[in-house]
């Protein structure tokens, strides 16, 4: 169908308002669910950050609502493959949308919840923009991220293409100031922008280990006060790492020349790195050759850097959709219900597919990137409550055994769903650049399927544990924007409302977990997943830098594509924060 079209119809779909505002139809099916069982702290993030207000800054939409907006306006898209389809067959999918989000099962990224059906309508959660050598790329992206910023997005950059500090300017007179002074003018730029939003804006800063200035970068937050809208991380090669193993010095080469400007010993560069991830979390390390092996579309260039928390590398241009699937909702009697399961990835690669023709891309050159190759991440959430409801560990082979099942049937089931799209809809206009050709793929509509995100805000809607991190803490005081709340974890609540004992074993927190078990969990999702893993590894705030070290070692030994290193209490505005226990606030 001709974009225009698809446009126009997208347009009706983003026009669609609360109940309450307009009068219903003849032909309109009701359908609104009741409303969604929440937790005081879900209600209270619907309300601060979701829930649609007036122009008095009255809320106007109750969480049910949300739902049903968001609902109708994903499921209108169904008509640019089908314009034939009757508006009852629409109301159809868009309450099994609904469905699937009133009851918490499964939930799309921050921006679709704000944006759909409302004038926005930018539902993409991840944006990789480009960073050239030159004045006019790096202001037009950064006007560009503006625009991503302003619509909910968030937007990872690699600078390493940036000529080094102190190098020549031609053909005026003058040296470049390298890529920190632009990462630092991002980060104010950010700053400005974010401080009437309601969701700040994130950014990840990359920068390649070969770059002259990456020592520069790798100190650049040892001050917790500087650069605080960015993640950074260092994209570590295969080079480095065998510099690393034999102890040999590492070329540092000049990004315009690509003439080696020096060598550095590679052991003395990664204890860098883990002293400055000792003293603020950053930066992390991205594995960048690794990630490039498992580029779904080589053929359209290398990856050189992710979205804000590292699980979705894209190429420039490029955005993605998320959503999470909240597996709390699949145990029944001690196990998982694996056909229902099934039923909501179907229905969840649906949703994502068609997120990706009712959005209003910020610009023309991400629209035609992003539907090029129609990247979803499709991941999880409560994968620590889960295994508490079944009685497994967190810190055990029984909870691997788990994290490889359950993500292998996610990735199966959604591969079976993009094909049956792909028969219907299309296979990816790039899919001839992509690898699925030569392995014998025949029907695939999206280059990338599965993504564990950290589900940061919409766990908590969902009441569920984040991503598939740990419990940080059973009793929690958590930053709320400009409010601290306080928090019990549900079935920790349940234990105690009903006078059960409570298993230590059962109950763990992310210090429970040690280091090392951090790093099997994340490799156990990242060898059923498509993209990458967003995953912390939390170490106490006694960890020393060499504790530090030893563990990014470990992580370049694994089949990990990233790895975040976070020490307790290293950030002053750290958000979330235990509560002792017992703790008389919280009850």
């Amino acid at each position: 169908m001709p974009a225009k079209n698809a446009s126009a119809i997208a347009g009706m779909a983003r026009s669609y308002k609360a109940p309450e505002q307009v009068k219903q139809t003849a032909h309109k099916q009701e359908f609104m669910m009741p409303e969604p069982v929440l937790t005081p702290l879900s209600k209270a993030v619907l309300e601060r950050r979701y829930l649609a207000r007036n122009d008095a800054g009255e809320i106007i939409e109750r969480p049910a609502q949300l739902f049903e907006r968001v609902a109708r306006a994903v499921a209108a898209a169904d008509r640019i493959f089908d314009p034939a389809a009757s508006l009852e067959t629409v109301d159809a999918v868009a309450a099994d949308f609904e469905s699937a989000m009133t009851s918490l099962a499964f939930l799309p990224n921050t921006p679709c919840l704000v944006n759909a059906g409302r004038p926005t309508g930018q539902l993409a959660a991840c944006f990789v923009m480009p960073v050239e050598d030159s004045l006019e790329s790096i202001f037009q992206t950064l006007k560009d991220t503006a625009l991503i910023h302003q619509s909910g997005g968030g937007t990872g950059f690699s600078f390493s293409r940036i000529r080094p500090r102190g190098d020549s300017i031609f053909p005026a007179f003058g040296v470049s100031g390298g890529p920190l002074s632009f990462i630092r003018l991002f980060d104010s730029a950010t700053y400005i922008i974010d401080r009437n939003q309601v969701r700040p804006g994130a950014n990840m800063g990359v920068l390649h280990i070969s770059h002259p200035d990456v020592e520069e970068f790798i100190r650049s937050k040892s001050n917790s006060e500087s650069l605080q809208n960015f993640n950074l991380s260092v994209a570590i090669d295969d080079q480095f790492l065998d510099c690393l193993k034999k102890g040999e010095d590492y070329p540092l080469v000049h990004p315009r020349t690509g003439r080696v400007v020096t060598y550095k010993s590679a052991g003395e560069l990664m204890e860098m790195i883990a002293q400055s991830a000792w003293n603020s979390g950053d930066p992390g390390l991205l594995f960048i050759d690794r990630i490039n092996r498992a580029n779904p579309t080589p053929g359209l260039g290398k990856i050189e850097a992710t979205n804000p928390c590292g699980e979705q590398p894209l190429l420039p241009y490029e955005s993605c959709t998320l959503g999470s699937i909240n597996l709390t909702r699949f145990v029944r009697n001690g196990d998982i219900e694996y056909s229902k399961l099934e039923q909501q990835v179907h229905l969840a690669v649906h949703f994502l597919d068609n997120m990706i023709e009712s959005n209003r891309y910020p610009m023309q050159q991400i629209e035609e990137q992003s539907r090029m190759n129609r990247k979803i991440g499709l991941g999880v959430m409560g994968f620590a409550d889960l295994l508490i409801r079944l009685g497994v560990p967190y810190q055990s082979d029984p909870a691997l055994k788990l994290a490889k099942e359950i993500m292998a049937n996610i990735g199966s089931f959604a591969m079976d769903a993009s094909a049956k799209l792909a028969e219907s809809r299309g296979n990816f206009p790039a899919f001839d650049q992509s690898i699925f050709p030569a392995a014998g793929v025949k029907y695939r509509r999206h280059a990338a399927l599965t993504t564990i995100a950290p589900t940061g805000s919409i766990s908590l809607i969902a009441g569920a544990s984040s991503g598939i991190e740990p419990v940080f803490s059973f009793r929690t005081k958590r930053r709320l924007i400009d409010t601290d709340v306080e928090e019990v974890h549900p079935i920790y609540q349940e234990y105690m409302d009903e006078n059960r004992p409570i298993p230590g074993a059962i109950f763990q927190t992310a210090w429970d977990v040690s280091p090392e078990w951090h790093l099997k969990i994340q490799e156990a999702f990242q060898k059923q997943t498509d993209s990458a893993v967003s995953k912390t590894v939390n170490v106490p705030e006694d960890a020393t830098v060499d504790e530090i070290r030893d563990l990014f070692l470990t992580a370049s030994k694994m089949n990990v594509k990233g790895v975040t290193v976070y020490r307790d209490k290293s950030r002053r505005n750290q958000t979330l924060n235990a509560c002792p226990m017992p703790c008389e606030s919280c009850g």
